[in-house]
């Protein structure tokens, strides 16, 4: 898949690296919105950052955001990006427009939308959120990753110490 992406962008790698042969202004990581999304994405940044730098500094990466939940009442839909949206979405319908209330789906993935909801919610340039990846972003991906996935077992346990009791839905 590296490769494949490689390939596609046209600039080559390494030594061979030419930024102006770079084939697409706008080079869109698309990932799941649950963590294993988040995980897929850091790798990503950290492989631009750390082989396509000039890439990031030109503003060329961008993260699209599709949607955690999709919420119904009656007729009225709405997307929720986040569990913390997710719950004003459903505080703001409260029972309204159907009599059990609103229905929630929870997207496991990209895969689990069909066709017209992920065009509609996450590629669609006049509905879609796309963050433009800035370099210390793709610094802290780049750092972060050396911490968790370095040799040096002491930053890694004091990382995991530091930030365990703001983990939330761990799958154990």
């Amino acid at each position: 898949e590296i490769k494949a992406l490689v390939i596609a962008m046209g600039t080559g790698i390494g030594e061979d690296f030419d930024i102006e042969k770079l084939r697409y202004h706008r080079i869109v990581i698309m990932t799941d919105a649950d963590v294993d999304g988040a995980h897929i994405r850091t790798l990503l940044l950290t492989f631009f950052y750390r082989h396509f730098k000039p890439v990031v500094d030109a503003g060329h990466i961008y993260i699209a955001q599709p949607p955690l939940y999709k919420i119904q009442s009656g007729k009225t839909v709405q997307y929720a990006y986040s569990d913390d949206q997710r719950d004003k979405v459903l505080k703001g319908m409260g029972k309204t427009g159907h009599p059990s209330g609103p229905s929630i789906q929870r997207y496991k993935g990209l895969g689990e939308m069909n066709p017209e909801q992920l065009w509609e919610t996450t590629m669609n340039p006049e509905n879609r959120t796309l963050l433009q990846v800035t370099v210390e972003e793709a610094h802290l991906a780049d750092k972060t990753l050396d911490i968790l996935m370095g040799e040096e077992v002491e930053p890694r346990k004091k990382f995991i110490q530091t930030h365990a009791k703001a983990a939330k839905n761990i799958d154990i």
